[in-house]
């Protein structure tokens, strides 16, 4: 499962829309699975695990986007931590009493059956130092700004300008504010440039330059990708 997949941001986009009462259970899981073929938690397809979780409390889906020595979204214990980290993204489904860790990991079956797995671990509490979605809307600005800065000083062939940017199921549901819509627009095709650096033909140097400044814009667009899964519920728990 490569980190840039969309199940995790698909399912708490969704999800959320969902549970706040923007769209209905068949119509949430329709999306998720167009974006990201077929999926079950254990065994359970999607539709009945999501039912199962409502019963079971389930207020929120929670977006991490965990990077090695980022672990951003997580907060224990290790084993869903580290399935997280290796895969680079989890939802954290929250409970009532307890918290469920889901990471998505490849299930193929017979030669031609391709879906998603999702591996259901215990998670610790919800995270409660990630950004709001203003504070994650500057943090990307800041960030493009000094990256662009840093990289029109690094050298090198030239890049080839996709014709095309994979959305990559980075689209919210029905529900969030304009504002999440903007930045996770803008967040995902980001995430989208940052998959096709390509370090060709530079020296050393020129290398660590540009891997310095990809690696604070790469921290900015999970910042706000996770920022604006959350958003959907962020006027709820203003003051």
């Amino acid at each position: 499962m490569r980190p840039e997949s969309p199940v995790c941001p698909s399912l708490v986009a969704w999800g959320n829309a969902w549970l706040a009462g923007h769209v209905g259970l068949d119509e949430a899981a329709d999306h998720v699975e167009a974006a990201c073929g077929p999926i079950v938690a254990g065994d359970v397809p999607l539709r009945k695990y999501l039912a199962n979780l409502r019963s079971d409390g389930l207020r929120e889906l929670r977006l991490a986007l965990p990077a090695p020595g980022d672990p951003l979204g997580l907060s224990g214990p290790a084993p869903f931590n580290s399935a997280a980290v290796d895969v680079g993204q989890a939802a954290i489904a929250v409970l009532g009493e307890r918290n469920l860790g889901l990471v998505p990991a490849s299930d193929l079956r017979g030669s031609s059956y391709v879906g998603v797995r999702l591996e259901v671990h215990d998670a610790g509490p919800v995270r409660q130092d990630l950004p709001s979605l203003a504070e994650a809307e500057r943090e990307l600005s800041d960030a493009m700004r000094s990256a662009t800065e840093g990289l029109a000083s690094v050298e090198g062939p030239g890049q080839a300008r996709p014709e095309r940017l994979e959305r990559q199921g980075g689209e919210l549901a029905p529900g969030y504010p304009a504002r999440a819509h903007r930045v996770s627009s803008l967040a995902t095709r980001l995430l989208a440039v940052l998959r096709l650096a390509d370090e060709r033909g530079l020296t050393s140097g020129q290398i660590s330059a540009r891997q310095a400044a990809l690696r604070e814009l790469d921290r900015a667009v999970r910042r706000a990708l996770v920022a604006a899964h959350h958003a959907i519920f962020e006027p709820l728990k203003s003051p």
